[in-house]
C-alpha cells in the first residue's frame, strides 16, 4: 500500500519542482474570495505557479475557516458551493492544482454532551458522539497524540471510526469537489502516522504539513544553531512516511533575522543552509510569510523592507518555494513583476528541490551562492559579483542580484 500511495503521492515530491502560491490572507473571507481569485487565475497560471493553497472551503463557525464544524458543506465565508466550483474549474483549466487546507485537528460541536461541553455533531454529516473528542478537551476519547488546540473540541484520530470517516471526507473532496493537493493545518495537534494513512487514503499529489513551534531563542535574540528546531520539522516529515513535506519554518526564522544585518546565519557550521533545506531539501516548502506569520496577525511577520531578498534567496535555493498573496497582489506591480522573474529563472534554469549548492560568502551584509552549477546569486548591502567571463546577470533589484550561465 505505501508503495503505491507514494507512487502517487510522491511523484511530485520526487519531480521536485512545485511553485507554489498562499492564495488568501487573514481578510480574505470579507472579499468574494471565490469570485476575486477565479479572475486572477491567468495570471497565476502564466506566472509560474503549479499549486494554489486555498483557504478552508467548508463551514466554519469562525469566518476564516478554522473552525470546523459541517465539513460536508461547501458554503462558506469565501464564498458559495457554486462559485468555488467555478473557480476549481477554472484552474483546472489553466493547469493550476487547487490545495485544501485540511483542519482536522479539532472541529467545533453542534449540542452538548459529556460534561455539558460542546462535543457532540448531532444533526449533520459525521454525527460523532463524544468519543470522537480527545479526553484532554472534554470528551469520552483518548488522551490526544499531540499538542491541544485549545478552546474546542480536539478530534481524536486514534479511533477507527473517526480516521474510517476523515479518509472518506478527504476522498470527497479529492475525487468529488476536485482539490488535488492537501496542506494539513496545525500537523503539532495529532501523531503525524494519521496524516500517513491519510495521505495513503485519499492520494493527492501534493501534501505540505504546518508543523510550525518556536526556533531557539537567548536573551539576545535568535540562536544561531536551529537544528533541534529542524530536528522535530524532519522528525515529523518521516513519521508521515515521508509521503508529506512540510513548510520550512526554521529557514523562515533564519532568514527573516539575517537579512538585517546578519547575513553570517544563513551557513550552518558545516557549510550548508541553515534550515531544513540544509538536510531534506525535497520536503522543504520554503516561504516568508503566510496568513498567521504577516497579513493583519502578524505574529512574526518578514521584515518588509526586506522581502526582495527573501524571495530571491527562496527562488534560486534548493526546496520547494511558496509565496504568500500579499506579497504577490498587495504591494505593487514592480513586486509582482520581480517575483515573476525569480520564478522564469528557476524554471529556465531548472533548479528543483535538491539542486546542489555552495556556499560562497556568508557575512554580516554578504550573502552569496552557486545553485545547481547553473545559478548564482547574492543578497546584502555589500556589491559583489561572480567572474563575468563566465556569469551573465540575469535580474537585479533591492539588495539582490541573480547570474546565470
Amino acid at each position: 500500500m505505501l508503495k503505491y500511495a507514494f507512487g502517487y503521492a510522491g511523484a511530485s515530491i520526487r519531480n521536485g519542482r512545485e511553485i507554489l502560491l498562499q492564495a488568501f490572507n487573514w481578510e480574505s473571507h470579507k472579499h468574494d474570495w471565490w469570485k476575486n481569485l477565479e479572475s486572477k487565475v491567468p495570471d497565476i497560471a502564466k506566472s509560474g505557479f503549479t499549486s494554489a493553497w486555498l483557504p478552508p472551503s467548508t463551514h466554519s463557525i469562525a469566518p476564516e475557516g478554522y473552525l470546523p464544524q459541517n465539513i460536508y458543506s461547501l458554503n462558506s465565508k469565501y464564498g458559495s458551493e457554486h462559485q468555488l466550483k467555478g473557480l476549481l474549474q477554472k484552474m483546472n483549466q489553466c493547469k493550476v492544482k487547487p490545495m485544501a487546507d485540511i483542519v482536522i485537528n479539532h472541529r467545533v460541536g453542534t449540542t452538548q454532551g459529556h460534561g455539558g461541553m460542546y462535543n457532540r455533531y448531532d444533526g449533520i454529516p459525521l454525527s460523532w458522539d463524544e468519543h470522537a473528542v480527545t479526553s484532554c478537551t472534554g470528551g469520552l476519547g483518548n488522551r490526544s497524540t499531540g499538542d491541544n488546540f485549545n478552546g474546542v473540541p480536539n478530534i481524536d484520530h486514534s479511533q477507527p471510526f473517526v480516521r474510517k470517516d476523515i479518509t472518506a471526507w478527504l476522498l470527497w473532496l479529492r475525487n468529488t469537489v476536485g482539490f488535488q493537493d492537501f496542506r494539513f493545518d496545525f500537523a503539532r495537534g495529532y501523531a503525524a502516522k494519521y496524516v500517513k494513512e491519510y495521505i495513503e487514503g485519499a492520494k493527492p499529489i501534493f501534501s505540505v504539513g504546518e508543523y510550525w513551534d518556536s526556533c531557539n531563542y537567548n536573551c539576545d535574540g535568535l540562536d544561531y544553531n536551529q537544528d533541534s528546531h529542524r530536528q522535530r520539522i524532519i522528525n515529523w516529515i518521516d513519521l508521515t512516511g515521508q509521503l508529506s513535506t512540510a513548510f520550512d519554518f526554521t529557514t523562515k526564522g533564519i532568514l527573516q533575522e539575517a537579512v538585517k544585518g546578519q547575513l553570517w546565519r544563513l551557513r550552518d557550521p558545516q557549510g550548508k543552509p541553515p534550515g531544513v533545506i540544509g538536510w531534506w531539501p525535497s520536503r522543504a516548502v520554503t516561504f516568508l510569510d503566510n496568513h498567521d506569520t504577516g497579513s493583519t496577525q502578524a505574529h512574526w511577520p518578514f521584515p518588509s523592507n526586506h522581502i526582495m531578498e527573501g524571495y530571491a534567496y527562496i527562488f534560486t535555493h534548493p526546496g520547494i518555494p511558496s509565496v504568500f498573496y500579499d506579497h504577490f497582489y498587495d504591494l505593487g506591480d514592480s513586486i509582482h513583476d520581480q517575483i515573476v522573474k525569480l520564478i522564469q529563472i528557476r524554471k529556465q534554469k531548472d533548479i528543483h528541490s535538491r539542486s546542489s549548492i555552495r556556499i560562497l560568502e556568508a557575512q554580516p551584509n554578504l550573502y552569496s551562492a552557486i545553485i545547481g552549477e547553473k545559478v548564482c546569486m547574492k543578497i546584502g548591502d555589500i556589491s559583489w559579483c561572480p567572474d563575468v567571463r563566465e556569469w551573465t546577470l540575469a535580474t537585479s533589484g533591492h539588495r539582490y542580484a541573480v547570474w546565470h550561465k
